[in-house]
């Protein structure tokens, strides 16, 4: 499962710089592919569809920390656990129940982020 960041949040920062994905991201600011990954180009999604690693995509919140679900690993294949759950002072950063992803999926995300 991706890992997402709930209501408590209390936007202290902590989970950001642990992500080895940098699929973390301050309340309001824009995501791309690229950010923190060597993707370059057009990258194939694990769903089969075609990004543009580059483009702007609009934040997924404009108030609290959140985390890309198409970029989070849950850490699989750099840690044993999930950093931002590790760091969390309040325990916000969960499993999201709505994204089960088998470690196999986990693992094809990080090399397709990570030229792996």
């Amino acid at each position: 499962m991706a890992i997402i960041i709930t209501e408590e949040c209390i936007n202290c920062g902590a989970c950001e710089p642990e992500c080895p994905n940098t699929a973390i991201y301050e309340g309001g600011v824009e995501w791309t592919f690229a950010d923190g990954t060597s993707s370059t180009g057009n990258i194939t999604l694990v769903d089969g569809k075609e990004a543009d690693s580059q483009e702007k995509h609009a934040p997924i919140s404009e108030d609290l920390y959140y985390i890309v679900p198409e970029k989070c690993t849950e850490c699989v294949g750099f840690h044993e656990e999930p950093q931002c759950a590790a760091v969390c002072p309040v325990d916000c950063c969960v499993p999201d129940p709505d994204r089960p992803e088998e470690e196999e999926v986990l693992l094809k995300k990080k090399a397709i982020m990570h030229g792996e």
